[in-house]
């Protein structure tokens, strides 16, 4: 990868711009995908506690060292908080399940996964929880503080435990008020974000801030039928919409590629996977063209508002994010 992929957070450690998302990669196959993708490039890999997968992703990632195709410095290991989680007296046994997990001594990026303090579930009693919080149906919830939460994880960071800490799912407000009292300010910001769900100022206000952005669901519609969600079913798909396949066509490229270049273009990190290996390949070289301020434009124009992980809907999606 060339040095124009990479992306400088605020503590000065450089992350790759493009990376593997590792949600809804199957058990069976992740270790294999995992070191495929190292083969093939990639050197970020984006997980999370409630992925259920982060034993497999450490298979691959140590299939991978040991044979001596990367150096573990080379390589940005993600993981996310789980709701359940929160209480501070949590945050260092989720931590410790996570490097259990991915039998690494160290993470480089942990999130906050979503800014909502559910009740605590022993990991001995279900994990990952997922919605459970120790009666099915019924939703529990801890009376924790995001400053409290955020000040463990600014002690994973002192500790060497986490070399990054970032926050997924936050709104405007919420960032503002963190940033009012942390000691660490976060490095990186996750969130939605695809043509139909642009978030512009939110985007913009948060750069301006020294905090990077990485962009899931980028595909939008696409990265959701697999919920079989309605909202996913009857939108239509970005890669069949009008403008993207007219960019796509005038540029010589995928509208896959038009989707994602859209994003990077514009400073955002992104976290696309694939079964198919020419597709990882391709993943990681859509920095080689540029799109118009035009095309930009055009694609963002596509915004609906339209929010496929929508914590107010959880309860309708029988399987979650």
């Amino acid at each position: 990868m060339s040095k124009t992929d990479y992306i400088t957070l605020n503590n000065g450690i450089k992350i790759p711009q493009i990376g593997f998302g590792c949600w809804k990669v199957d058990q069976v196959t992740c270790a294999e995908q995992i070191y495929e993708a190292i083969k093939v490039g990639y050197r970020l890999f984006d997980g999370a506690m409630d992925y259920g997968n982060e034993k497999q992703v450490g298979e691959g990632i140590n299939r991978a060292l040991k044979e001596g195709l990367v150096k573990r410095e080379e390589l940005t290991v993600v993981s996310k908080l789980w709701n359940t989680y929160h209480h501070p007296k949590s945050v260092k046994i989720a931590i410790n399940k996570v490097l259990s997990d991915l039998q690494l001594d160290y993470i480089d990026v942990f999130y906050i996964h979503f800014p909502i303090a559910q009740k605590f579930v022993p990991i001995e009693v279900k994990y990952p929880p997922g919605f459970f919080c120790g009666k099915d149906g019924v939703w529990e919830f801890e009376d924790v503080p995001l400053a409290d939460t955020w000040k463990a994880m600014e002690g994973l960071v002192e500790e060497g435990l986490v070399k990054s800490i970032g926050i997924s799912n936050f709104p405007g407000a919420l960032i503002q008020d963190l940033l009012r009292g942390c000691k660490i300010k976060p490095q990186l910001l996750q969130i939605e974000h695809h043509p139909y769900l642009v978030q512009p100022k939110l985007i913009e206000w948060v750069q301006n801030q020294g905090i990077a952005i990485t962009g899931y669901s980028t595909f939008g519609p696409q990265s959701f039928l697999e919920l079989d969600m309605k909202n996913a079913k009857d939108a239509v798909s970005l890669f069949e919409q009008e403008s993207v396949v007219s960019i796509a066509k005038k540029h010589n490229v995928t509208p896959a590629k038009v989707l994602l270049r859209w994003c990077t273009q514009r400073g955002l990190l992104i976290i696309p996977k694939s079964n198919k290996k020419e597709r990882l390949v391709e993943n990681l070289q859509i920095n080689d063209f540029n799109l118009t301020e035009e095309d930009i434009a055009t694609t963002s124009g596509l915004d609906i508002g339209l929010r496929f992980n929508d914590p107010w809907t959880w309860c309708e999606i029988p399987t979650y994010i």
